[in-house]
């Protein structure tokens, strides 16, 4: 069971997702919240798999929980809830270690899939979406350091940044995909990240790839 809590200010959007997943036997809503504070103190008392939060909230917004709820070292993973494909607001909520994000017109079937797949530990938005975000809203290179990598596991990360999975690694690199499973592993330990999203970020901070 997947448990879930939703973080929006607004009853009507809370309502739509709620019927959706309520008809889901593999989800469970165990949580509303109207504001971002709220959203963290639910976290904390609910233990929820999956947090769907929304980016513009009084009081705390969406960004700064995401933040607050990741140095917590919650298990919870973020999906943040956007009216706008692609905002600053989004861009700022992956920083902060969002794993993903919906626009809130989004089909029913599909934000149960979003649900499922971000709770796996994936990132809802293969690397090719991240460097739509990092090619619109990038900072210049912070130069992190990637000195931990080994030449293989820089590689790896440099393709991971291309958007391809790890079959298409596996065929790319004459490996088997279980050995690019413990790279990829290997290189989300060294990084200090939580997914392939905030390690091409990782990436991207350290100058080893560019948005084109």
């Amino acid at each position: 069971m997947i448990r879930v809590i939703i973080a929006d200010d607004q009853p009507l959007v809370r309502s739509g997702f709620r019927m959706v997943i309520e008809e889901r036997p593999d989800l469970e809503l165990v949580g509303e919240a109207s504001d971002g504070a709220q959203a963290i103190e639910l976290t904390r008392e609910l233990d929820p798999d999956v947090v769907l939060m929304d980016v513009r909230m009084p009081n705390l917004d969406g960004v700064e929980a995401t933040r607050r709820l990741v140095e917590s070292g919650t298990h919870a993973r973020v999906l943040v809830l956007t009216t706008f494909d692609l905002d600053e607001y989004v861009y700022a909520a992956i920083r902060a270690g969002a794993s993903g994000f919906l626009l809130k017109d989004v089909e029913p079937a599909e934000l149960v899939d979003a649900i499922r797949v971000v709770a796996a530990g994936n990132s809802l938005f293969g690397p090719a979406a991240t460097e739509r975000l990092l090619t619109r809203f990038a900072e210049p290179p912070k130069g992190r350091s990637l000195d931990e990598l080994t030449d293989r596991e820089k590689e790896i990360l440099r393709l991971l940044a291309t958007g391809l999975s790890n079959a298409e690694l596996a065929e790319r690199l004459f490996l088997s995909e279980t050995t690019v499973k413990t790279h990829v592993s290997s290189i989300l330990r060294k990084l200090h990240v939580r997914d392939r999203v905030q390690a091409v970020i990782a990436a991207y901070d350290a100058g080893l790839v560019s948005p084109r």
